[in-house]
């Protein structure tokens, strides 16, 4: 793994640990096109990331 770029999907809210496969998983249904884009394209932004941030909801309380 060394050298390996970190992907978004890492810091994601939606990518969650899968008991049943042992490994993490993206928890969102992405459509068939939706799919084909993220599994072709290195470079591919995807609309539904939202920053996995425990601390945003103190910062706004302050």
């Amino acid at each position: 793994m060394a050298g390996k770029k970190k992907s978004n999907c890492e810091s994601c809210i939606n990518y969650v640990y899968d008991e049943m496969c042992g490994s993490y998983v993206c928890d969102v249904n992405l459509d068939e096109d939706e799919l084909m884009r993220f599994m072709t394209y290195s470079n591919y932004s995807c609309p539904y990331f939202q920053l996995n941030d425990e601390y945003s909801i103190v910062r706004k309380q302050i």
